[in-house]
């Protein structure tokens, strides 16, 4: 039974080659992921489901057998599969180095998929990592991955998130290139995208019931079945007024009182959310007391699902939910709001640069004045879209690519 689950996901194996079908390289990530598969500490690619983890992990394993890395090297399996839930990791590894007669010197590529799924993987990928010869790539789509309590992985670990598509990239995804000539067509373009989102499954089918299955896959295996809670119901709507909140600062004891659930309850579920990636959530810039009295605000982790459940209405806090996944994408160190008497600033990212997103509008009196007064080394507004030109030229310091195709 267990040979073929392992053959199945495998299927290299008897062909002796792989190219996967129907995929559209994201050339972004794997540029990121392609340098440090010559080097020796584990990947650890995280990101919300269907971002295209496992989508990654096929283009790896295709590019590998290309350069020359025999099939039977190659190890792939998703560790949520029902099939393999008795089993370690340790366990699965040993089974395929035995079913393919491969010594533990013998340098093997594994590819372990949703690797949370198991207990203690920490020490499991410690284990196999200092005692085997191995090349580790691991994903999974819950942020309990980058929380190693005993630190087994501290030196052998790198991790690369994986956030939905970028504009410049949903446009790949759907063929569309845009003339100069044809620049006018461009606004239309980026209001679908907003709508749209960037998982791409979603930019390539369109088809809603996709979307609604990623989002309930996360709800009921990721949040409710894998946390054991009962009222599947409450858990449901506390997602539905996340998405309702989306862009403003959400008051934990608000939502209890709204959901008649207990603060420490709502607070428990805002954190499994956040954790699946479901959600981001940005504290307050200022003193620990005043980050932690302070309510976050709460931004939707794709577009697509945002829309799914609230529709295109508010563009403004839309666009500015897209601003907060174009700088999150950059992985800053710290982005913070700014509330000051009452007046807030969005976005206050490495204790450097100051932003205000105002879709097709201007600042008024009171938050102009906290703007310029505001202890910031740069400053930016960003109305539309082609301001988010001049946000990128401060991310260029990190980054090599362009947010928008040239036009």
């Amino acid at each position: 039974m267990t040979e073929s689950v392992y053959m199945q996901y495998n299927p290299w194996w008897e062909e002796k080659e792989y190219e996967p079908e129907g995929i559209i390289e994201r050339t972004s990530v794997l540029n990121k992921i392609e340098k440090w598969m010559k080097a020796d500490p584990i990947i650890i690619l995280t990101g919300l489901r269907r971002v295209g983890k496992t989508t990654v992990m096929k283009l790896l394993i295709s590019g590998l057998i290309r350069e020359g890395v025999k099939p039977e090297d190659i190890f792939y399996v998703s560790l949520d599969d029902y099939a393999l839930g008795s089993r370690s990791i340790l366990d699965i590894v040993e089974e395929y180095r035995t079913l393919q007669k491969l010594p533990v010197d013998r340098k093997v590529y594994l590819l372990l998929d949703e690797v949370a799924y198991k207990d203690r993987f920490h020490q499991q990928l410690k284990n196999l990592y200092d005692r085997q010869n191995v090349k580790i790539v691991a994903s999974s789509s819950s942020s309990s991955v980058l929380r190693d309590k005993r630190a087994f992985l501290t030196g052998r670990e790198i991790v690369i998130k994986i956030f939905p598509l970028e504009f410049s990239e949903y446009l790949d995804f759907r063929n569309i290139e845009i003339k100069k000539r044809d620049s006018h067509l461009m606004p239309k373009h980026f209001e679908d995208y907003l709508q749209t989102g960037g998982l791409p499954g979603y930019v390539l089918t369109r088809e809603r019931e996709y979307l609604q299955t990623v989002v309930d896959d996360i709800i009921y295996k990721d949040i409710i079945a894998y946390h054991n809670i009962r009222n599947q119901q409450l858990v449901k709507e506390f997602f539905l007024l996340l998405m309702e909140r989306s862009g403003k600062q959400m008051s934990i004891n608000k939502m209890s009182n709204i959901l008649k659930m207990s603060p420490d309850t709502a607070k428990r579920y805002l954190g499994l959310f956040e954790e699946t990636y479901l959600i981001y959530t940005v504290t307050r810039h200022g003193s620990t007391n005043e980050q932690l009295l302070s309510p976050p605000k709460m931004y939707a982790s794709d577009l697509g699902i945002r829309h799914l459940f609230t529709g295109f209405r508010d563009k403004g806090s839309i666009f500015e939910n897209y601003v907060y996944l174009l700088i999150k994408n950059r992985n800053p160190q710290f982005v913070n709001y700014v509330y000051e008497n009452g007046i807030e600033i969005d976005f206050f990212i490495d204790k450097h640069l100051l932003v205000e997103v105002k879709y097709d509008r201007s600042l008024n009196e009171k938050q102009e004045m906290l703007f310029k007064n505001f202890n910031a080394e740069e400053k930016l507004v960003v109305g539309n879209r082609e301001d988010i030109t001049e946000l990128e030229k401060y991310f260029d310091k990190k980054q090599d690519r362009p947010i928008f195709p040239s036009l």
